[in-house]
């Protein structure tokens, strides 16, 4: 199996959140219930301060947490791309997934008492079409496709900034061309 992820080009990325209203609209989410999020930082000293951005959505991790921990496997690794999913059906709504998620990716919808989450927009891949996200960058910033492939097509990438959690956790599908200042350490978070 060939799994797939996220190509996430921070140095072209300009924090336009076009990606996150794209992933809103196509899912039909409030602005508060988000499958994909772009934070702003800053790291350094003044004079020399600098900031970035990270967007961020479901890593359709290798080993995921959210998966290990579903009573009743209503998240769970797609056989044919390993991408995780979610079934909504089976979904009681207990968020041991919200919880295990390292990511905080996972998002408790109250109206339906379900966990939804980002799925790579898979019925828009079905048409062979990209991800909402990935289809409206302005900045070409983003790519989705086989990890490994991405991962060769951009060598520099790396799967850890500082603001993320430990890689090592789930082997997240991501690949990001990142920022020097983004592996600094004391980033801080701002909003624009």
């Amino acid at each position: 199996m060939a799994r797939k992820g996220f190509y996430y080009d921070q140095t072209s990325c300009i924090g336009c959140r076009a990606c996150q209203v794209a992933c809103c609209d196509k899912n039909d989410l409030q602005p508060t219930m988000v499958f994909r999020v772009v934070s702003s930082y800053e790291a350094g000293e003044y004079p020399t301060a600098r900031g970035y951005h990270y967007s961020a959505s479901c890593n359709h991790c290798e080993t995921p947490a959210c998966t290990s921990v579903c009573p009743v496997e209503a998240l769970y690794v797609d056989e044919e791309d390993g991408t995780v999913q979610y079934d909504a059906e089976k979904c009681i709504g207990c968020q041991y997934c919200v919880r295990a998620c390292p990511y905080e990716v996972p998002q408790y919808f109250e109206d339906d008492q379900k966990v939804r989450k980002c799925d790579a927009c898979k019925l828009l891949r079905a048409k062979d079409e990209q991800p909402a996200c990935v289809a409206i960058c302005p900045m070409r910033a983003l790519a989705f496709g086989d990890i490994e492939e991405l991962r060769a097509a951009y060598p520099d990438a790396v799967d850890q900034i500082v603001v993320l959690p430990d890689a090592a956790q789930t082997g997240p599908s991501v690949a990001i061309r990142a920022k020097e200042i983004a592996l600094r350490p004391d980033p801080q978070e701002y909003v624009l």
